[in-house]
C-alpha cells in the first residue's frame, strides 16, 4: 500500500491545492492531507476551522483524510508509515524553497522522499498569501478557492 502526505498551512484552502489532492489521490492508495499548526506562526484561520474545511473538501475521495502536526513533518509521518511527502509546486522560486525544505527532511531521516508536483497551469497563481489580502480589501477571490472557503473568508473579513 502506496501512502503519501500533502502537509502545508491550507490558510486558506485553494484550487491549487485540490488540483494537487485529487491527482495525488489518483496516484496513491492513501493520502494525508497534513495541516501545520506552528505555535510561532500567525494563521487567519484557527486549525479547527482549517480542518473542517478541508474535510468537508476532501468527501469526494475515500483514500483521503486529514490530520493536524505540531511537530517536524517528519517525526509525523515516520509515526504513521508513511515514506513519501508530496509538494505542490507553482515554478522556480517554490521549487528552489520545497528543494531546500526536502533536503532539510532527508537529512532528518534518509528513508523519506519528496515528490514535486507541479500545479495545472490554470491554478498558477494562486498562492494563499494573496487569496488572504486580495480578499482582506473586499476583492473577489471566487475564482481562486471553493465556495465555503470563500463565505469563510467574507466572514472574517466582513
Amino acid at each position: 500500500m502506496q501512502k503519501a502526505a500533502f502537509p502545508g498551512s491550507f490558510d486558506p484552502v485553494t484550487f491549487g491545492h485540490l488540483n494537487i489532492i485529487e491527482r495525488a489521490a489518483s496516484i496513491f492508495d492513501e493520502l494525508v492531507i497534513v495541516i501545520a499548526e506552528n505555535r510561532q506562526k500567525k494563521y487567519l484561520f484557527p486549525a479547527e476551522e482549517r480542518i473542517a474545511m478541508v474535510e468537508e473538501l476532501i468527501k469526494p475521495w475515500n483514500n483521503v483524510s486529514v490530520a493536524v502536526c505540531e511537530s517536524l513533518i517528519v517525526d509525523f509521518i515516520k509515526k504513521r508509515d508513511i515514506r513519501l511527502i508530496v509538494r505542490g509546486v507553482r515554478g522556480m522560486g517554490d521549487f528552489s524553497y520545497e528543494f531546500e525544505v526536502s533536503m532539510m527532511n532527508k537529512a532528518q531521516d534518509a528513508n523519506i522522499e519528496t515528490l514535486f508536483m507541479a500545479t495545472d497551469p490554470e491554478y498558477f497563481v494562486v498562492r494563499s498569501s494573496s487569496i488572504k489580502e486580495l480578499a482582506s480589501f473586499g476583492g473577489d477571490v471566487s475564482s481562486m478557492v471553493p465556495p465555503l472557503v470563500n463565505e469563510a473568508l467574507k466572514k472574517k473579513f466582513g
